[in-house]
């Protein structure tokens, strides 16, 4: 089956026994992904994320399809690195297995602002909130992997080929402690961030080679993200991408085969456009050197936590 032919209600398997936690699962392209995959029978889909009204109406509506999937909420503000921590708490306290790990929260072109711990918000939310969700929970999916003689366990990382509007050094690491403002700065935070999902996904790779890891541009998908902005960045995303915009429906399809098309078929390390073709990376994206220097800052920071 071609990757781009992907189809999630005839192409995803049965996930019987697997757990799997999907961060911003109360909204958007997250919500949309729990809906998939409920129907393919995981024992336990967790999801996070602010809204625990949202997150009620979405558990209901999965037990009103008749899936037999248990999907659970855990609050998790993920621009306060403090409740990532108790949310990755909670869920070692109930689990001992981890089998998806699906980052697909994030914020995109926000005005400028700093996050609970004085961190530039869309990079201290997008990539340094799922970077300690990770770390925390990467005993658990190591556990996993010895499960059975060796389970397929992932971490999908939502990124976009926004990851362009990155700064020229790539990663500004000296000044991620301000708000970063400068000529078209919201989407060149947006795209330091989205830069960063891509590196830290290729570095896990490395790192952690028992665990598939990948970093997955969506498309342009019409969802909050974009309903959210201001009039005028709202009109450079249809400026830019009208051609290009695809429904919910279409934008979950690159991140839900990532995480259960056949692993054979999944490159570790690898950034992947829709649906399942390797993306084009430019010189930073590029850079293991720059992979490790946001791994070393990025352990540097998240200690003690």
């Amino acid at each position: 089956m071609p990757a781009n032919s992907f189809d999630p209600a005839n192409d995803i398997p049965d996930l019987s026994g697997k757990v799997i936690l999907v961060t911003g699962g109360t909204a958007g392209l997250g919500a949309n992904s729990v809906r998939e995959l409920a129907k393919h029978s995981p024992a336990h889909i967790y999801i996070t994320g602010r809204n625990a009204k949202s997150a009620d109406t979405l558990i209901q509506e999965v037990a009103a399809s008749g899936s037999k999937t248990r999907v659970s909420f855990i609050t998790c503000d993920l621009a306060s690195l403090e409740s990532v921590r108790r949310a990755a708490d909670e869920f070692r306290a109930k689990e001992t297995r981890l089998d998806i790990l699906l980052c697909s929260a994030g914020i995109m072109a926000t005005d400028p602002g700093l996050t609970a711990d004085g961190y530039e918000v869309q990079f201290g939310t997008n990539h340094l909130g799922h970077a300690l969700l990770i770390q925390k929970l990467l005993s658990v999916m190591q556990h996993t992997v010895t499960l059975s003689g060796g389970s397929d366990v992932r971490i999908i990382l939502v990124t976009s080929l926004g990851f362009k509007f990155h700064p020229c050094d790539g990663i500004s690491f000296d000044t991620l402690k301000t708000t970063q403002e400068g000529f078209m700065g919201s989407w060149v935070r947006y795209g330091q961030s989205k830069l960063a999902n891509l590196l830290y996904a290729r570095e896990l790779s490395r790192r952690y080679p028992d665990i598939t890891s990948v970093s997955v541009h969506p498309g342009v998908v019409n969802t909050g993200l974009v309903e959210n902005l201001s009039k005028a960045r709202q009109a450079f995303v249809w400026a830019t991408s009208f051609h290009n915009m695809v429904t919910p429906a279409e934008g979950i399809k690159n991140q839900l085969w990532a995480a259960t098309s056949p692993k054979a078929g999944v490159e570790n390390g690898a950034f992947y456009e829709p649906v399942g073709v390797l993306g084009g990376l430019d010189k930073m994206a590029g850079d293991d050197g720059l992979a490790v220097r946001l791994w070393d800052w990025t352990d540097a920071v998240l200690e003690g936590f």
